[in-house]
């Protein structure tokens, strides 16, 4: 705080120490030797018969203040914000404080500065601001009592030595701003708490109702339409986050997203708007190389969020034992038809594929991926061999041992679509108990 009264009385405060100069004198005040207010340091009792003459002037005095810190300070620049009156108020209420102090010589009473600061902050006033009311205001209150000191035969160089001591510790600023931040923490808390339970409504379908989704998109940042697509991504360890920071970084992709913590999952909704929605997703994920995350296809509407998310967590299955990587639902017809009924799925994938499942992991796995390079190739042996890395009749020699097993014929189209949802379903739901 400092403040100029005619160059007769100069205070200012440095990290280490405060500086008093009153005419050509300069006494020096180790910051540990200042009043510590919070001990309730009492003023210099001399100033008390000034103070009490500036008490009986407060009403213009906090007039003045007020229109000061009206045009000077942004934020209290019109009543959008907070209205005149109610700036006169709070200005005649710190005045009474602060001048009531010195004609009493009482200890600081921090309670209304902490009041005001609780109150800008549930208002969403910036700090900056608030800091800034109370340094105008400061400076007008310093310099109207150093100017009623001055005619006052009563104060000496040492009471301005005292008093400047005690106004640069008296601290209304600080205490607003120690209460701002700590009612800015608890709204922080309150608003993610809030948050946290939209988001969790939303996954788990309790918001059904239009009106209702769109008010839940409003408050979580979603936009009110689609298209969105849900992550899912397994967790290190219970309580900890497998992409930390991910909405930040994909605020700064422009994507906006909201995002819910369980015990082994992060799961999250993201707007995958225009053309660029998902792959704005993807280089955010592939900034987690050791993450293993699920993704559901887009989908339209926020009521469809508990369906997509059940799909990303069948894509995250899709993820074999402790690969990392990014799996993207396929949301073909046979895809759908096993994440519509996956009890159904499983017992047809462990009735059509039962003596498979049966071989050594080496062979097991050999023959399944080999089915699944034939899928991918489009019945054509040449081609899965291509994308096996192996001859073509090493693929139609697994295929005649898959139709042994399976005693299903490639060549029925009845027994390519039971072998095709039997595989999905493999691929899809999480594995069987085998012990």
């Amino acid at each position: 705080m400092a403040s100029r009264p005619s160059g007769h009385v100069r205070a200012h405060n440095t990290a280490a120490v405060t500086v008093v100069r009153t005419h050509n004198r300069s006494t020096r005040l180790s910051v540990g030797n200042l009043p510590d207010m919070s001990r309730t340091t009492a003023p210099p009792a001399e100033i008390a018969p000034v103070a009490a003459v500036l008490l009986g002037r407060v009403r213009e005095l906090s007039a003045r203040m007020a229109r000061r810190i009206r045009a000077e300070v942004g934020y209290y620049g019109s009543d959008d914000h907070v209205p005149f009156e109610e700036l006169c108020a709070s200005c005649r209420h710190n005045a009474e404080l602060v001048f009531g102090q010195l004609a009493h010589c009482r200890g600081s009473d921090m309670a209304p500065a902490r009041e005001t600061g609780r109150a800008r902050a549930l208002q969403g006033a910036p700090l900056g601001e608030l800091l800034h009311a109370y340094r105008v205001g400061s400076e007008l209150l310093w310099s109207e009592l150093a100017a009623e000191a001055r005619a006052s035969a009563g104060v000496t160089t040492d009471t301005f030595v005292a008093l400047a001591a005690w106004w640069m510790n008296e601290g209304l600023a600080a205490a607003a701003g120690e209460a701002y931040r700590e009612a800015a923490s608890a709204l922080l808390l309150q608003r993610e708490r809030e948050r946290s339970v939209l988001v969790e409504a939303l996954f788990t379908g309790l918001l059904t109702d239009s009106t209702t989704l769109w008010e839940a998109a409003g408050v979580l940042g979603l936009p009110a339409e689609g298209p969105y697509v849900v992550a899912a991504a397994r967790v290190p360890a219970p309580g900890r986050e497998a992409l930390p920071g991910i909405e930040a970084r994909l605020l700064a992709e422009r994507t906006r997203s909201a995002w819910r913590l369980l015990p082994d999952l992060q799961i999250g909704v993201v707007a995958a708007h225009g053309p660029g929605g998902e792959e704005a997703l993807l280089r955010a994920l592939g900034r987690f190389p050791g993450a293993r995350v699920g993704l559901s296809p887009p989908y339209d509407t926020l009521r469809e969020t508990p369906r997509a998310l059940r799909l990303a967590r069948l894509a995250l299955e899709g993820l074999r034992g402790e690969t990392a990587g990014v799996s993207r639902f396929d949301d073909g017809p046979v895809s759908l038809l096993v994440a519509a009924a996956p009890e159904e799925a499983g017992r047809i994938a462990r009735a059509v594929l039962a003596r498979v499942l049966d071989l050594p992991a080496d062979e097991r796995s050999r023959l399944l991926e080999t089915l699944e390079g034939w899928y991918t190739a489009g019945g054509s042996t040449t081609g899965a061999a291509a994308l096996l890395y192996c001859h073509r009749n090493t693929v139609r020699y697994r295929l005649r041992r898959l139709e042994e097993l399976t005693g299903l014929s490639l060549t029925d189209p009845r027994a390519v679509a039971d072998l095709a949802v039997a595989l999905r379903a493999l691929r899809l739901l999480p594995p069987p108990d085998r012990s």
